[in-house]
């Protein structure tokens, strides 16, 4: 199956009235409409890609504030939040599990069975996911997602797959982009 072009900064849609962009909008409101749970990597999406090492070898990141109120927004409306991520920082756990994320993954290699794994434990399906991705290890979640999404500084062969791009690089509110727009086409932007 072919998928379309994802809709981006910059984008130009198609003339008003034209099939092809009724059809493409109207697509892209359905699988926002449709998810259930967000599922986010953390480099890249939650922070600015870069890491800052101190002299003792300890890796800072950098992450949003409006991100993470982006994400007690969601769980408050009963949303599932899962985090998926190759990195091991204790600091990001300790942030992640401070906002009330409960599914927290680190130092994951393959991250479909991870993926997986969650929908088993929340009895959601692959359709109801908003997963939101930077790079490479993200592809293959990316394909079986009902809402595919990353910041607008993602590589581009996440740029070429996915359904939505934000506007908004990682780190910088990309995630809390994507949550407030899957959250206002449902109705339930309530804090």
């Amino acid at each position: 199956m072919e998928r379309q072009q994802p809709i981006g900064p910059g984008d130009q849609l198609p003339a008003a009235g034209s099939r092809e962009s009724t059809v493409e909008l109207v697509h892209l409101f359905d699988k926002f409409k449709a998810v259930r749970a967000i599922v986010l990597d953390v480099d890249g999406v939650m922070t600015d890609n870069s890491v800052h090492v101190t002299e003792s070898g300890e890796q800072l990141r950098r992450m949003s504030i409006r991100d993470g109120l982006g994400l007690k927004i969601a769980l408050q409306n009963d949303f599932q939040a899962c985090i998926i991520t190759g990195g091991r920082s204790q600091g990001v756990i300790k942030r992640l599990a401070g906002l009330g994320i409960e599914h927290i993954y680190t130092g994951v290699e393959d991250k479909w069975p991870v993926f997986l794994q969650f929908l088993q434990l929340t009895n959601l399906q692959a359709s109801e996911i908003c997963y939101m991705g930077d790079d490479l290890p993200d592809l293959h979640i990316l394909q079986k997602v009902g809402l595919s999404a990353c910041p607008a500084d993602a590589v581009p062969e996440v740029r070429l797959l996915v359904d939505y791009i934000s506007p908004i690089a990682g780190g910088h509110g990309c995630v809390r982009d994507v949550v407030e727009k899957v959250l206002k086409v449902q109705g339930r932007w309530k804090f």
